[in-house]
């Protein structure tokens, strides 16, 4: 249950002027927390020795992220709206981080009947496909493999999930269901010139663009999205992640499908050479009503091609199977637990969402040989969660 605030606005019509007549602030956010525990078994390259940890924890964010926010709409007249969304993370389980930032997203926007101008730190285009079309949401145990890829440290790309300093331009709703949307992010570093000739150069680090295309009508969902991001422009190596998906779900009413494919591309560019690696990946999953609950089901898997030449042998690959149900004892406040079970193939060493800390492995044997790669990782959530 989201709270307005009409004294607030009241308020602000008084401070401002009559312009602010129809404005209005609310109040959103979700308290999610629940019981984890996390078990990986790994195995060192060299000697074959083998370890398992495992851990237990409360944690937040299981079923869907926890958050605080304030979002306001000011009507404007003839059609047009300014409006206003920030949103911070909250951990719940600790209490340690709170609206100290609002990096979930922090925009201002103008909006009619052309669409929706949008500025600030937001969502990006290739993001939506992953945790839309994932029965999971992209939270918890039960994350798809092709977000954990996204996300993971090895690609280190700060603009998978969201962008900052971007301009965001959006589709009307009066399409007949076709939506969409386009972003580019400014990289915001400065730029040099020197004089009598002498080479400078300019970084475009932390630069983005991408978009997102759709159509929705009736039970049928489906949508296609591309972006670019440059993750590493100084001077001596240029790295770019570009990432293309399309996914889709169609609600049957006993049974909703979810489907999606994806291809990310970590492209390497020197003076002397250029590697690319690749990241292939799907994901099929369901969710079923049952009473006032939800079963969700889904599998994920990636590949993972380092793209050397003459590399011999059979490519990295994760695989992800994740079940789970949802309680709902109102509107607002549901039960939930989540299973999900992670294999490695061919040393792959993806974590995934099942603990980066207890799935890596461990150092190596105490001899210097070798480290260890995870094999196996098996995640459990049982949590609460409650939205407002």
């Amino acid at each position: 249950m989201k709270k307005s605030f009409p004294a607030l606005a009241a308020f602000a019509a008084l401070a401002a002027g009559p312009a602010f007549a129809q404005s209005s602030v609310t109040l959103f956010g979700v308290v999610d927390a629940g019981v984890s525990y996390q078990s990986a078994t790994s195995r060192d390259a060299v000697t074959g020795l083998s370890s398992k940890q495992s851990r237990w924890s409360l944690s937040n964010s299981g079923y869907a992220s926890s958050r605080i926010g304030f979002r306001g709409t000011e009507d404007l007249g003839g059609g047009l709206a300014a409006s206003f969304w920030l949103e911070a993370p909250i951990s719940n389980d600790d209490g340690a981080t709170g609206i100290g930032s609002f990096d979930r997203r922090s925009t201002v926007s103008l909006s009619g009947g052309f669409g929706e101008l949008r500025l600030g730190r937001d969502y990006t285009p290739t993001y939506w496909n992953d945790t839309v079309f994932d029965p999971f949401g992209t939270n918890g145990s039960g994350a798809n493999e092709i977000s954990s890829v996204g996300a993971s440290s090895s690609l280190a790309n700060t603009n998978y999930a969201r962008a900052s300093n971007s301009v965001g331009y959006f589709l009307p709703s009066n399409l007949g269901g076709f939506y969409g949307q386009l972003q580019y992010s400014l990289h915001e570093n400065t730029d040099t010139s020197v004089s009598a000739g002498t080479a400078t150069f300019n970084s475009r680090a932390g630069r983005s663009v991408g978009g997102r295309f759709g159509w929705a009508n009736g039970p049928l969902d489906v949508a296609v999205s591309l972006g670019e991001s440059l993750a590493v422009d100084d001077g001596t190596l240029t790295r770019k992640v570009r990432t293309a998906n399309l996914g889709a779900s169609y609600d049957f009413g006993p049974v909703k499908l979810f489907g999606e494919v994806s291809s990310v591309r970590n492209g390497f560019e020197t003076a002397f050479a250029s590697t690319r690696d690749r990241y292939d990946g799907y994901l099929l999953g369901a969710t079923v009503p049952v009473g006032a609950g939800l079963i969700r089901a889904s599998y994920s898997t990636v590949r993972y091609d380092e793209g050397v030449a003459g590399l011999v042998g059979q490519d990295p690959r994760v695989q992800k199977l994740a079940l789970g149900y949802v309680h709902n004892l109102s509107k607002r406040t549901a039960l939930y637990a989540t299973v999900a079970r992670v294999n490695n193939r061919n040393d792959a060493a993806y974590s995934g969402s099942l603990s980066s800390a207890i799935t890596t492995g461990y150092a190596g044997n105490g001899v210097g040989f070798g480290a260890g790669l995870p094999r196996s990782s098996t995640g459990y959530d049982f949590g609460i969660r409650h939205a407002f």
